[in-house]
């Protein structure tokens, strides 16, 4: 049978830019009949929060939903809040689905299940929809969700993933922010130009076009050829590809974000700004210099690396399928790699340094850095004995106190600063790779050297949040036992605390997560260093001091 569902509930509403809301009276919405209502258990608090508090209305998951699916069915939703609509924050959610509409065919009452909250076919102008962004999110105690909004009419994808009960909700929570750290690494790269793509080669006085036709994918060729060429062999050499083309004659009056790859056969930075604003989603830059440099910095679009997933890639030779050859599969870490994460001591930077540690490569080491030798020191007690386990060399480090080695051959951002990316182009070896995670905003470019870049055949990636097969892959992980995402818990709080965990996260005073549990009203921010001053008997449940499920239990008893 179903719960019995409050009239009224705690919510932390966001009203509008940078203003927060404890509402002890928002009501508890009743299921349509295609509707589930779930009642939150745990929900963990990210910095990409911080995010929609700032742009509110602005940010491109807070706006209406234009496409994915029927606009009646969002008339229909109450916790439906595109643009200046107060919305519900929270994505990093666990819930157990306590009501459910008679139309309903894929949920059952009773069932717990971890939100995976991207979801990417219901398009926004900018982006896509998202659970606690345009859709409501867990900072509440009971959510409503539509059916027919979280399951991808495409394939049947179920975006409410069962789990089972052994485990903590801290720790189905965080399989979230894991799963984001995961993708990471094992999002596939493409190395071909895009089959039925638009491609745009820009040929400079002086270079030969090579190497296109051994570029195309084995599942076809681009659709057409949009060329700018100095002469007419060059010319003669793009119309040899077969491909229907279309001349122009001056780059500045291309579309912006219009093509999904571009050749540059040339060394012009100014040429190379231009092209910069002309890639779309998920598009390669490839530059061809033939033996030419380019002699100064170019202004490149280092937010769109991480929010675009666009890639640049280039050859100090003539051919431009030698570019594609040394991109890799992936992002994953390597034999052989000496790894630095740059801002190690935050939530995320713990998560990719545990995550380097236990890769299982061969004779590699992990450098973490931090500013804050607070946050290297809980970083330290998490990480060291499980890295001296692993027989992985592992660096802590202070950079304001302790030198940096010069040069590394893997390099994790975490800050969102595009002169993290310079220096790590500037600092790099053959074949480094380069993880911009952080989210750098997207309109934002910085100037880097891409003479070394190219010359050092290095690869610049990012991903944005996690997919479905993400957040699986960890799930399974936790699950087995290979992953405790308990040890990325550093405070807990229910409702009365959330606003002050929000801004915990903004100002960076927690070395790892903050889980809220929303059946705990109010219960204030409380560190886990705390609890033997204010809880000691859920102190006493922790495991050297790592939340456990016991722990959980106790607490959910005690501070009611």
């Amino acid at each position: 049978m179903a719960e019995t569902l409050p009239a009224t509930q705690y919510a932390v509403q966001l009203v509008g830019a940078g203003q927060l809301s404890l509402n002890k009276e928002k009501a508890v919405d009743r299921p349509g009949p295609y509707q589930i209502v779930a009642r939150m258990e745990g929900v963990g608090l990210c910095f990409s929060d911080l995010k929609l508090l700032k742009q509110f209305s602005n940010h491109a998951r807070k706006s209406d939903i234009l496409k994915g699916v029927d606009p009646a069915v969002l008339s229909e939703l109450p916790s439906y809040k595109p643009g200046d609509a107060p919305t519900v924050p929270g994505h990093e959610a666990v819930c157990t689905i306590v009501a459910v509409g008679d139309k309903v065919t894929r949920y059952t009452l009773g069932q717990r299940v971890l939100v995976q909250t991207d979801y990417r076919w219901l398009r926004t102008a900018e982006s896509n929809a998202a659970f606690g962004y345009n859709l409501e999110g867990g900072l509440q105690e009971y959510v409503l969700m539509d059916e027919r909004v979280i399951v991808d009419p495409a394939n049947g994808d179920d975006f409410l993933i069962p789990v089972p009960d052994h485990l903590s909700g801290a720790a189905v929570a965080l399989v979230e922010p894991w799963a984001c750290v995961e993708c990471s690494y094992i999002t596939d790269e493409r190395n071909t130009l895009l089959p039925g793509g638009q491609l745009l080669i820009v040929a400079d006085a002086g270079w030969d076009i090579e190497g296109v036709a051994e570029s195309f994918s084995p599942d076809g060729k681009p659709a057409a050829l949009t060329l700018r060429v100095a002469d007419p062999a060059q010319l003669g050499q793009a119309r040899g590809l077969d491909l229907p083309v279309t001349e122009v004659a001056n780059l500045e009056d291309l579309v912006d974000e219009g093509y999904d790859d571009i050749c540059y056969f040339g060394s012009s930075k100014t040429t190379l700004d231009i092209l910069n604003d002309k890639l779309n989603t998920g598009a390669i830059l490839n530059v061809i210099l033939a033996g030419k440099s380019i002699g100064t910095p170019v202004s490149v679009g280092v937010g769109r690396v991480h929010y675009g997933l666009t890639r640049w890639v280039g050859t100090v030779g003539t051919n431009a399928a030698e570019s594609y050859k040394h991109i890799p599969e992936n992002g994953e870490f390597r034999d052989y790699d000496r790894a630095i994460v740059i801002g190690a001591g935050g939530p995320m930077g713990q998560m990719h340094t545990i995550r380097l540690v236990c890769a299982g490569k061969k004779d590699v080491s992990v450098t973490a850095t931090d500013f804050d030798d607070v946050r290297l020191r809980a970083l330290a007690a998490k990480t060291e004995e499980l890295a001296q386990k692993l027989g992985v060399e592992l660096k802590v480090i202070n950079p304001k106190k302790q030198a940096l080695e010069a040069s590394y051959t893997y390099y994790a951002i975490m800050a969102p600063v595009g002169a993290l990316v310079e220096q790590a182009v500037t600092n790099s070896e053959d074949k480094t790779l380069i993880n911009v995670f952080a989210g750098i905003p997207s309109p934002i470019k910085h100037d880097l050297d891409l003479d070394t870049y190219i010359k050092n055949r290095c690869f610049m990636f990012g991903t944005s949040g996690s997919r479905l097969l993400d957040m699986k892959i960890v799930l399974d992980k936790t699950i087995s036992g290979q992953l405790d995402t308990n040890c990325s818990v550093d405070a807990v709080s229910g409702m009365a605390g959330a606003i002050d965990g929000i801004r915990a996260v903004e100002n960076r005073t927690m070395a790892g997560k903050i889980i809220v549990f929303p059946a705990l009203r109010e219960l204030e921010l409380t560190p886990l260093s705390e609890l033997p001053q204010k809880y000691p008997s859920v102190a006493e449940k922790l495991n050297n001091g790592i939340w456990t499920k016991e722990a959980e239990q106790e607490l959910l008893k005690v501070a009611k």
